[in-house]
Order: structure tokens, then sequence, then C-alpha cells
């Protein structure tokens, strides 16, 4: 896309223009024939993306018994909720540590405790955090709010849970996710802050990466003459416009609920501090920025990252180029800007 045709999709066209260094692989991308359209095969095509993914992350495990994975453990035998916990070993007897739980990708119709288990294998150490990666029921078998709720027990379970974490809340609290993980967080970030459960033990911060925040049907007068991401982008590599309307069809739920579009809460004051990474060839871009001024507005510390001309979750495929490197290290300075209580930026 020229500068010229960019200029038409508003103030934010501009980030749409292709990365030079990404451009073969969405030119490679384009000219594969559609994906899959029904579940089972979506779920399959899933599971050979996280392989790959893991791949490209295999290279920067950690070495040795530097952090201790846990196997799956249920936090809810009735529901089915299973979590993967992370916990940095140390020679210190007694030794606590911030805690981080997290939401994986796929639309909330895929994916699993392997989508982000290398990456957060990273992070446990770099960071000495305790990490809980909790696997949701998904949709459509299991629509709105259950993937949500599911993930609210798991935030709750690991609260409770501190001792056999080796975390300690007050050292840190964070809660983040990518995709659908990332509205995931939205939702519950708000939910969270209404909690009086919560009293004593908020939510430090919270991590979202290309979230989906507001449903293409619910999308208020106000802001559609500059949500111009979902035209713009509509067939653009990994998420399309058509793939991202599916993922809602399979979700379900009223698409004005805040459970579905949590840019619509009518509250977004007292929320924690944020971290929003956004995609410029990705349909959610224009809506993750205007969330990003929303929350501003209402006073919320927020740190918004933009990675030009690359589309939705790019860095599991393309981790060897200059907008992946940036935004490895940016995520992990939001994560540092959290744990050191968000200073003014």
């Amino acid at each position: 896309m020229s500068a010229a045709a960019a200029s038409e999709y508003g103030e934010y066209g501009y980030l749409a223009i292709p990365d030079p260094e990404c451009a073969p692989f969405m030119d490679a991308m384009l000219s594969y024939p559609p994906g899959p359209t029904d579940l089972e095969s979506k779920r399959k095509q899933f599971e050979g993306m996280i392989s790959v993914a893991k791949v490209n992350y295999g290279a920067g495990l950690p070495k040795g018994a530097s952090c201790v994975p846990s196997g799956e453990t249920r936090v809810d035998f009735a529901r089915k909720i299973r979590v993967r916990t992370l916990v940095p070993t140390s020679s210190e007897e007694g030794k606590t540590y911030p805690l981080y739980v997290w939401f994986h990708g796929g639309g909330w119709t895929l994916g699993n405790l392997e989508v982000d288990d290398y990456q957060l294998r990273q992070l446990c150490v770099e960071f000495g955090i305790s990490i809980v990666n909790v696997e949701y029921r998904l949709a459509p078998e299991h629509p709105s709010p259950i993937p949500q709720d599911d993930c609210y027990a798991g935030i709750k379970w690991a609260v409770e849970n501190q001792a056999l974490l080796s975390a300690d809340v007050k050292k840190g609290f964070l809660i983040g996710g990518l995709s659908a993980g990332g509205h995931i967080t939205a939702v519950l970030a708000h939910r969270a802050r209404d909690d009086p459960w919560f009293e004593g033990r908020r939510i430090t911060g919270q991590i979202m990466q290309v979230p989906g925040v507001c449903h293409p049907e619910a999308v208020p007068e106000e802001y559609e003459s500059s949500l111009l991401s979902l035209k713009q982008n509509e067939f653009a590599p990994i998420l399309p416009a058509a793939d991202m309307d599916w993922y809602y069809k399979q979700l379900g739920g009223s698409p004005t609920s805040p459970d579905v579009s949590p840019l619509l809460h009518p509250v977004h004051a007292g929320l924690p501090p944020a971290v929003l990474q956004i995609c410029g060839l990705d349909p959610l871009r224009d809506e993750d920025l205007w969330y990003g001024k929303i929350l501003k507005k209402k006073s919320v510390k927020v740190m918004v990252h933009t990675y030009p001309g690359v589309p939705h979750a790019f860095n599991y495929f393309l981790p060897h180029i200059t907008a992946a490197k940036r935004w490895e290290r940016e995520y992990r300075e939001g994560l540092k800007w959290i744990l050191d209580g968000a200073p003014e930026v």
C-alpha cells in the first residue's frame, strides 16, 4: 500500500504501509488459498502454528533448572479449568516473587497451554516472576462469558495459592494476554476493579497485546469515522476481517456487553496501569488505539506501542525481523514499568 492510498484511511492509515522486512512473508501468506472455515480444521491448523512458534522461541529457553514448570493443575474440577505454573528457582529459602497470570490467544476458539509456554518460561527467569498460564474452555462449545469466567477463576486461584507459587502480590500482580487473551485481560481488569474480593490485593498492571476490545457490530457512532482499520486491513494476513467476524460468532454473547466489548464498559477510571501493543496491519488497530486514548482520558496510566506495517501476532512467525525484536524489548520494558510501580512516562 502506498502512502497516498494509506492516507485515505485516516490519521493512522500510514501504519498499514508494509514493513519491508515483513513484505515477503505477507506476499507468501496472501498467495496461499483461503484457510479452513470449519472448527476442527482450524484447530488442527492452529496446532501447526503453535509448533512453528515454539521452534522460533525455543532458542531463547532458559538453560538448566532456572524455573520449575508444573504439570497441569486443575483449578476447578467441575469446570475442567487447567493452569500451568512457572516458578523461578532460588537458593534463598522462602524467597517470593511477583505474580503474573496469562491468557493465551486463539480467537476464544483455539489454543491451549502450549501457545506461549516457551515465552513465559523466558519471562519467569528474566524477571524473577511466578507465572500462571490459564487454559480456559473454548467457544463455541463454551460461549461467552465462560472463557472470561474461567480466566477469572484462574486469577483467584493464583491469589489463593501464593504460597504454592512462591508469589507475593504485594511485589506485583499482573494479568496479560495476546489477541483473545488481551481481550480477556481488558474484560477482567474491569471486573476485578469492581470486586471487593480483591481488596488489599489489587491487580497492579495489565498487558494487552493486539486485543479485540469492540465487536464490529457494536462500534459506537462517535467512533465509526475513525475506526478505519477494519476496512483498510480487511484482507490482511494472519487475521483478515472475515476471520475476526467468524471468531466473534463463535464467542457469542451480546456485542454490546462489556464481556464482549470492554471498550463499551461504562466506567474505565480506576483501572490498573496498562501496556498496549498494537500492529499496523491489524483490523483491530484503530479500536486498540482508541482504547488507549480512552484509558488515558480517564487518568489510567498507559504505555502504547505501535508496530507499523506488520500484521496481527506477527511476532510468532517472524521473530528475527527488527519489529519483532522491538516488540520483545518493549514488552519487557512494559513489564518492568509495571513492576517498578508504573512511574510517569
